[in-house]
Formats: C-alpha cells, sequence, structure tokens
C-alpha cells in the first residue's frame, strides 16, 4: 500500500486519467474528489463488496434436470 500525505486540495494522479483531491477535512474525515472517465466505475468499498457478494449469490445456478420442467409441464 501506498501512504501519501495531503494537505486540502491536493491532488494526486493515478495513470494518465484519474485525479483525486483532498475537498476538505473535518475531524477524523476527509472529503475526496474523484475526476475520472465516465467508463471507470468508483464504490465506495463496502458498497463494492455488497455487489460482488451480490454477484456471486446471482451466480449461484440450482440445476433442475430437464425431466423434471417436462414432468412439470405435462402436468398442466
Amino acid at each position: 500500500m501506498l501512504v501519501l500525505t495531503r494537505k486540502k486540495e491536493q491532488s494526486i494522479i493515478i495513470g494518465d486519467n484519474i485525479e483525486i483531491t483532498i475537498v476538505d477535512v473535518q475531524g477524523d474525515q476527509v472529503r475526496i474528489g474523484i475526476n475520472a472517465p465516465k467508463n471507470i466505475t468508483i464504490h465506495r468499498k463496502e458498497i463494492y463488496q455488497e455487489i460482488q457478494d451480490e454477484n456471486r449469490r446471482a451466480a449461484e445456478v440450482n440445476s433442475v434436470p430437464l425431466n423434471k420442467l417436462l414432468d412439470k409441464r405435462d402436468q398442466k
């Protein structure tokens, strides 16, 4: 992990097209602004983890044998 010290209104650059700026510091909270291309998604870590968890749950497919589906269709 790279750790940097920045003051209000100072920035860091990631790659060629992402800029993170310290907008405000109040007590133990830091407000940051992120300037990045629209095709780059940006999430708070806890939201990102929720999205990943939901994607994993959605990918868990319960397979049903084809003959069971056909039997249900025939019963109607």
